[in-house]
């Protein structure tokens, strides 16, 4: 029987009787105290990697071999890194230092929201062809894990952290007890120790006007805002997936950006909706009134019709010159308002360098071109000539005229186009129009006035015609009920068939 089980299993008679007995692994389950191979590292295990480990646990294999390779040339070749890095790693695990570890955290419905910036660096964003420079603001609620994203132009501002977390308040239905962050300079001084102590007089307003007890997490320490740190990468994987499907990432305006981050949103916001409608119920009530989420300034309008906001230069309308406005600064445009009339809306623009060179500008040729068009020679030597003009095509039309007319001349026509573009909304077509007539030779300043000054039509004529009465027509038509009547006098009825002529029935 054996010899014929082990014939069918393939092995020899003997094997079977250890597997009957079961001696046919003696070695299982016990250590093995050889070594298969030499150790490479037997010379200098005890000697020189040990003492290194134990003065600076913090050395990584790869260092130490490095190290090895150098002081003993030709010895160590890349093969044995692997084996290095198996002993380092077991050894830390026996005598090495006590490592961080991870609490894991219970979060009730309702008790904290948390927010945070992130940059976007998976792809590169552009609207109508031209790169957004941002950042993504992102709220989430640690218990249900429903969040908002909102994008954000400019740096982490007061103004940004204010809109974007009342408008992801607003959107949840409710605020949270606690709301936490990291050390946002937007929301704390970051001078003392004491956190309570630090925050900002607006962000410390803020949290009492939605009764929030602000926290952050110590500084440097991110995985303490796990619950946000980690939505991040998943939040910006998923868009750059969605951006991939989409086949493109160019926007026709930020709002359309923004619309698209919040299908995104609301699809993952689909998958956590239990635990929001549960989280729903625990959230504090919203103020019937939001706090304000711009910065209040004070500028003045100067002769050259401009206003300059946190070292950006800005055009406005001239009909301003002389007046001090109040401005609403918002992180991605400013508002302007003339005692409590609303004068003007900019976008607003960011500086590029920093330091002394911190600078910029903001060149508008709507708000001066009244004024430049009766003084055009002014174009020529204007400070800011190259900002004033809109588009590359105005630059190429620009530097035609300048070769194919004399000073006045060329800035004539530069003005006149620019102040028809102006009044009619033709930029486009209007420098277009002007680069072809360079090209060809033909352009004037006839021309140009001919081809896109609008002359209102004639105002039509309208004649007004009076309606005859009706009366004596009633009359007429029951002329055959007075005939029928002896005792009736005749009847005379008189039709104003013309107005040379009356005719009389008797």
């Amino acid at each position: 029987m054996q010899s014929t089980a082990a014939a069918k299993g393939g092995f020899s008679v003997r094997t079977g009787r250890r597997i009957e007995k079961g001696e046919h692994q003696p070695q299982r389950g016990k250590p093995r105290h050889w070594r298969t191979r030499e150790d490479p590292y037997a010379e200098v295990w005890e000697s020189e990697i040990i003492p290194l480990l134990e003065k600076e646990p913090q050395l990584r294999p790869t260092t130490i071999f490095e190290h090895l390779q150098e002081k003993y040339p030709s010895k160590y070749d890349g093969s044995k890194l692997r084996t290095l890095q198996k002993r380092v790693r077991e050894w830390k695990a026996v005598h090495g230092p006590e490592q961080e570890v991870m609490f894991a955290q219970e979060h009730r419905p309702g008790e904290m929201g948390l927010s945070d910036f992130t940059h976007f660096k998976q792809a590169t964003i552009t609207i109508g062809g031209e790169a957004l420079d941002h950042l993504l603001y992102h709220y989430r609620l640690a218990y249900s894990g429903w969040q908002y994203v909102q994008v954000i132009k400019g740096g982490e501002s007061f103004a940004a952290l204010s809109e974007g977390l009342q408008e992801a308040l607003s959107r949840s239905g409710g605020s949270p007890k606690i709301h936490r962050t990291d050390s946002l300079s937007a929301a704390y001084r970051n001078e003392k120790r004491r956190g309570e102590e630090d925050l900002t007089q607006r962000y410390e307003e803020l949290c009492a006007h939605y009764q929030m007890l602000p926290t952050r997490n110590n500084r440097g320490v991110a995985h303490e805002n796990g619950s946000i740190e980690s939505s991040h990468g998943y939040f910006k994987r998923r868009l750059h997936q969605a951006l991939l499907l989409r086949g493109s990432m160019d926007f026709e305006s930020v709002q359309e950006y923004q619309r698209f981050l919040d299908k995104i949103i609301a699809h993952l916001n689909s998958k956590c909706l239990d635990r929001f409608e549960q989280e729903k119920l625990c959230l504090q009530p919203l103020s019937a009134h939001t706090i304000a989420d711009y910065e209040l300034l004070s500028v003045a309008v100067t002769c050259h019709s401009t206003i300059t906001v946190r070292c950006v230069l800005y055009t406005v309308p001239s009909r301003l010159i002389g007046h001090r406005l109040s401005v609403h600064l918002y992180h991605d445009r400013l508002v302007g308002f003339l005692g409590r009339e609303k004068v003007l809306e900019l976008p607003r623009v960011y500086p590029k360098e920093t330091g002394e060179k911190r600078r910029a500008r903001s060149v508008n040729y709507r708000h001066v071109i009244e004024s430049l068009r009766r003084k055009p020679r002014a174009f020529l030597g204007y400070k800011w000539r190259e900002d004033l003009l809109p588009t590359d095509c105005y630059h190429r039309v620009w530097q035609e005229l300048q070769q194919q007319f004399k000073p006045y001349e060329a800035c004539r026509l530069m003005v006149e186009g620019l102040y028809l573009a102006a009044q009619h909304d033709k930029e486009y077509i209007v420098g277009l129009w002007m680069e072809k007539q360079l090209r060809s030779g033909t352009l004037t300043f006839k021309a140009l006035q001919d081809q896109f000054t609008f002359v209102p039509p004639a105002p039509l004529t309208v004649n007004t015609v009076e309606q005859h009465p009706l009366a004596p027509y009633d009359q007429l038509l029951h002329y055959d009920d007075y005939q029928h009547q002896p005792t009736c006098p005749p009847l005379a009825v008189t039709i104003p068939s013309s107005p040379l002529h009356e005719t009389t029935l008797a």
